[in-house]
């Protein structure tokens, strides 16, 4: 008696043939916690920035100190992405190094904002 026909008996009385020769033939659930499914914060290159300057002055948030406001605008993080062509400044919750550096080569300011 051969135990079935084609692939019968693959998780019950073939499970080493499985095993050994079709490791990868079930699909693996495991377990994801909450953190890994929140998602990150919206970004905004530097180069992206410079083109909304550029193009619509009119859609930026910018305060009454000329302070162009990044999480009115819905973006968490600014990243260094391109480059900037005018002195600006920026408040925004998180940024990366290279932005800062870019915008403080042209005699900008980056403001964090922690609230």
């Amino acid at each position: 008696m051969r135990g079935g026909k084609g692939k019968a008996g693959g998780r019950k009385h073939f499970w080493i043939r499985t095993v050994k020769y079709e490791p990868d033939r079930y699909e693996k659930k495991g377990f994801l916690p909450p953190s890994a499914k929140k998602p990150g914060p919206e970004t905004l290159n530097v180069g992206e920035l410079n083109d909304m300057i550029a193009v619509n002055h009119e859609a930026l948030v910018i305060d009454k100190e000329g302070v162009i406001d990044l999480d009115s605008m819905g973006y968490g993080k600014l990243l260094g992405r391109g480059e900037i062509s005018k002195k600006i400044q920026v408040k925004v919750k998180d940024h990366s190094q290279s932005a800062v550096e870019k915008i403080e080569g042209k005699g900008g300011e980056v403001i964090i904002d922690f609230i």
